[in-house]
């Protein structure tokens, strides 16, 4: 039963994910810029802050942790950093692809990577057992099953149906560009992996475990972002846009509602993890889990934005398999081990 709990609250983690950028869309007269540094200062610094005092007990502070192993922590940062990179370009394979592919493909490519990379680079290989890999391999099916539909969508639709889909619809750019961005985003896991004894442990709840470790991960991801940010704002003459006062109340709330929805995945996922602690396979598999759900979940969203309009129900019937093999995907391995 435990398990099951656990695999509902990653769930819902993803699913809040799968919706941060609706919220987004109702942002007034910001450049892109201007709201990504916004909502990121919302998902990288203020929630994961707030997140990892959870994991503190009363008479200690965060900073302790930090300062007990600091290789740990500067790693764990390094490679936020590194994430940060994959989180910029993730953003452009949506603009290119859309939300549902961009997701899809740049997920999928984060999925595989992050739950195979992760042991190596923490020197336990020793957890990448054989339902551990099989679960991967039915994860990259299922994306590759989405990758299909896409392409045939690229090819059945007019130039015209595609912009108005997606208005800077470009298949093969935005391919390139979402496997780049779900290799760099892989970062994110390896950097929790480097972190995973940065808590205060038996005296933490093992469900706010993995949350100081995952702070850092967004602080060095906020940094990378932020440089970025006010690089565009400068060569775009858009400082402009955090003058324009009168929109504040709007755009600061929905920063902040895309903010909570995208951290809640990582919020989720440690939760998540709080209850398989007497299933090594899935605590392994859980980024796995967690990018596969969240790739469904896109996929949903993308058919309810009629991203998928007029497409032909072959390529719909290929889209829904592929949402069908990564569900089966997340609890493969429990039933293989």
């Amino acid at each position: 039963m435990e398990i099951i709990i656990g695999l509902l609250i990653i769930a819902i983690g993803a699913f809040c994910q799968s919706s941060c950028y609706v919220p987004i869309n109702k942002i007034k007269q910001w450049s892109w810029e201007s709201y990504w540094l916004v909502q990121g200062v919302f998902a990288w610094l203020v929630f994961p802050l707030l997140g990892a005092l959870l994991a503190v007990p009363e008479g200690h502070c965060l900073t302790e942790v930090y300062a007990e192993d600091p290789a740990a922590t500067l790693w764990t940062v390094f490679f936020g950093v590194l994430w940060g990179i994959g989180g910029l370009t993730f953003g452009l394979s949506m603009r290119y692809l859309g939300v549902a592919l961009g997701q899809s493909i740049a997920l999928g490519t984060c999925a595989g990577l992050g739950t195979i990379l992760t042991p190596v680079f923490t020197g336990k290989t020793g957890d990448l057992t054989m339902p551990v890999i099989i679960g991967v391999v039915v994860t990259l099916a299922g994306i590759a099953v989405i990758g299909v539909a896409g392409n045939m969508k690229a090819q059945s639709l007019s130039e015209e149906e595609k912009k108005k889909a997606v208005k800077d619809f470009n298949f093969t750019k935005g391919i390139i560009v979402a496997l780049l961005a779900g290799f760099m985003s892989a970062c994110f896991s390896i950097g929790l992996g480097f972190g995973e004894n940065l808590n205060f442990g038996s005296a933490t709840d093992p469900m706010f475990r993995t949350l100081p470790a995952t702070f850092l991960v967004t602080l060095g991801g906020f940094i990378t972002n932020m440089v970025y940010c006010f690089y565009q704002n400068r060569k775009n003459s858009t400082w402009s846009d955090y003058g324009k006062t009168s929109l504040y109340v709007n755009n600061i709330i929905f920063c902040a509602l895309a903010g909570l929805l995208w951290y809640s995945q990582f919020f989720g996922l440690s939760l998540g993890k709080g209850f398989l602690t007497d299933s090594p396979v899935l605590l392994t598999f859980s980024w796995c889990i967690l990018m596969a759900l969240n790739v469904t979940f896109s996929n949903v969203w993308g058919i309810i934005l009629k991203e998928w309009k007029g497409c032909s129900s072959k390529t719909i019937t290929v889209l829904v398999a592929g949402i069908f093999v990564l569900i089966i995907s997340s609890f493969l391995p429990q039933l293989l081990k």
